[in-house]
């Protein structure tokens, strides 16, 4: 038997323009996926994707070695996501393939069952863990392996496998990783609140992509950002720089911050993560916070320290 575990992400600062090297701070979560093989008999390679409750929401089965899809069931009410789900492993476990030809040669098959510790929807990276967690089975880059899958900045991949907060940033489309000692004095006054709407990163990523800018103050803008963030021991002066950052990336992708749409009456600061208008949200607040957030209607909302490594 082996065993891979990757960690999953949040990204605090540096949402789109990571993408065009603007340094970043991400987290990695204390929830994750891990990835179980064991050999069978059979040519056959057999796929079991459990949820947090230890449901079944994905198999198939792939014939071995051209990885032909046999067949197939997933958990939804959209039918056509059959379909998707089995293409898109496929290609990652054919890209994994290319980058190692001798991964998933052999004379025996085997059963592989991956279990999340968060839901679904949350946004934490299914597809990053998935990824780094069939990078290490393959015995490949993950960075190449995410690339030539699903795209992407590519720090999703660095949380996957770091165990402390980072800073990061592309040069020349490679990735810098700096493990770095963020945490913050008044971690006690942040939440993670969960907007019940799940985000597509790649449609964020091709939306973001269609507008016409000239990126270089805003890199740098944002850079000055994260490092005045992970330095940053005051909370008011912490705010101040999230509602800095939103004010730029509201201006970049051409839409208002979440707390002008949807939170104008809340007493404390928020920011969105990752690819806005999904997904979870950064609040300062204190312990009326939860209260006000599902008063509105949003039950999870998890304390920073019950999220964070």
């Amino acid at each position: 038997m082996q065993k891979f575990y990757s960690n999953g992400k949040l990204l605090i600062t540096g949402e789109y323009v990571v993408l065009d090297g603007a340094k970043s701070l991400a987290v990695p979560t204390k929830f994750g996926q891990d990835l179980i093989v064991n050999k069978i008999k059979e040519s056959t390679l057999l796929w079991e994707s459990y949820d947090e409750l230890e449901n079944t929401w994905f198999e198939a089965e792939f014939r071995l070695p051209d990885l032909r899809i046999v067949n197939e069931t997933f958990n939804s009410d959209n039918d056509k996501k059959q379909e998707s789900i089995a293409k898109t492993l496929q290609k990652i476990l054919q890209e994994a393939k290319v980058l190692n030809p001798k991964f998933l040669i052999s004379d025996e098959g085997f059963r592989v069952k991956t279990n999340l510790s968060f839901p679904r929807n949350w946004g934490l990276g299914t597809s990053s863990t998935l990824i780094n967690n069939i990078a290490n089975w393959a015995k490949v880059d993950a960075f190449e392996l995410l690339s030539t899958s699903f795209g992407g900045s590519g720090y999703d991949i660095a949380c996957a496998q770091n165990d402390s907060p980072i800073m990061y940033r592309l040069y020349d489309k490679k990735p810098i990783i700096e493990i770095i000692d963020f945490q913050p004095k008044f971690s006690d006054q942040l939440y993670f609140v969960h907007l019940n709407v799940k985000q597509n990163s790649r449609s964020g990523i091709n939306k973001y992509r269609e507008f016409e800018r000239n990126n270089g103050d805003i890199i740098n803008d944002i850079s000055t950002i994260t490092n005045e963030i992970v330095l940053c021991n005051n909370l008011s002066e912490f705010e101040r720089l999230l509602k800095k950052h939103e004010q730029i990336i509201s201006k970049v992708i051409q839409n208002k911050p979440i707390q002008e749409l949807i939170f104008k009456d809340y007493f404390g600061q928020t920011k969105s993560l990752g690819a806005w208008g999904g997904d979870f949200i950064l609040a300062t607040g204190n312990d009326d916070t939860p209260k006000y957030f599902k008063e509105k209607g949003f039950e999870t909302v998890v304390p920073y320290k019950e999220m964070i490594k």
